[in-house]
């Protein structure tokens, strides 16, 4: 059955400890298990006539995007290719099916809105989820993952050091009373962490994080529908609002690469040799000054 074998390569993803790839191919193969509608397919007769149907079943019965369809296609792919042990198949049976990226709209919102976000009076669940926006857009953009796990030893004679989760790059930001007042206004924390996101000690800290981020875009969501913004808000609207902005301010494109923590070689060596990280705590706190 090639929903066993699939279920076995997430099992050993698992294992392995690659929770996050593990999550990945776990959705994926859930959704493709929900279209199967508890039919079984051996691993030899997956072909392109079957991911069409899948494709289509995505795309005309879910109401999935292009870009979304392709995105489940193409971890089931991965997933697929492991279950071959090396083995090459005579016929690619993804050829058929899109399995690229369209190039979407970009997601930001100008230094008017987020004046606007900041100034909003809010209380509770709603307030949380915007100070964790501008926490973000005041760390140059820190992904949620990373905001969630930051411990409070990450900070330091006044600079943030932090790893990011996705490409394992150390970064440093040097720390802003704005950034103060955020974890201030939200107290201390009862467990290791910094901000208000994963803090219960007696609960799994993967299970909060993965909470607090839809709870977090949830929330923004409907904040962005009161402001009457023209994109939805999510958490990422922040890291791309702060590239935007900082471009629009003249700020160097290798500055902004390096404060976003791009890891992409091909990239940063076009942009840059070697920078100061002063610079880019200097266009961080420009950045952050329009908003006064």
């Amino acid at each position: 059955m090639i929903t066993s074998k699939l279920e076995k390569q997430v099992a050993l993803l698992e294992k392995a400890g690659k929770i996050r790839t593990a999550e990945t191919y776990r959705t994926s193969l859930n959704n493709f298990i929900r279209f199967l509608n508890d039919k079984s397919l051996r691993l030899e007769k997956l072909d392109a006539s079957i991911l069409r149907d899948y494709e289509r079943w995505m795309q005309e019965e879910r109401g999935l995007t292009r870009n979304s369809s392709s995105f489940y296609l193409r971890t089931l792919r991965a997933c697929w290719h492991k279950t071959l042990d090396g083995r090459i198949p005579a016929v690619d049976p993804f050829a058929k099916v899109y399995t690229g990226v369209d190039k979407t709209v970009k997601r930001a919102i100008p230094l008017s809105a987020l004046k606007r976000l900041r100034a909003l009076p809010l209380t509770g669940e709603r307030a949380w989820a915007r100070d964790l926006f501008l926490f973000s857009f005041y760390t140059r953009g820190m992904a949620f993952i990373d905001m969630a796990f930051l411990r409070k030893a990450d900070l330091h004679a006044g600079t943030l050091s932090y790893c990011r989760r996705k490409t394992g790059q150390r970064l440093a930001v040097r720390w802003e009373p704005c950034m103060q007042r955020i974890v201030d206004d939200w107290g201390p924390n009862p467990t290791a962490y910094l901000l208000p996101i994963v803090n219960r000690a007696d609960r799994p800290m993967r299970a909060q994080y993965k909470n607090a981020i839809a709870r977090a875009n949830r929330l923004l969501h409907e904040i962005g529908m009161q402001l009457k913004l023209p994109i939805p808000l999510t958490m990422y609207v922040a890291r791309h609002s702060w590239a935007s902005i900082a471009h629009g301010l003249h700020v160097p494109l290798s500055v902004i690469s390096e404060g976003l923590g791009h890891d992409s070689e091909r990239t940063t060596s076009i942009y840059l040799a070697a920078l100061d990280n002063r610079q880019i705590d200097d266009a961080n706190l420009k950045i952050l000054r329009e908003l006064l």
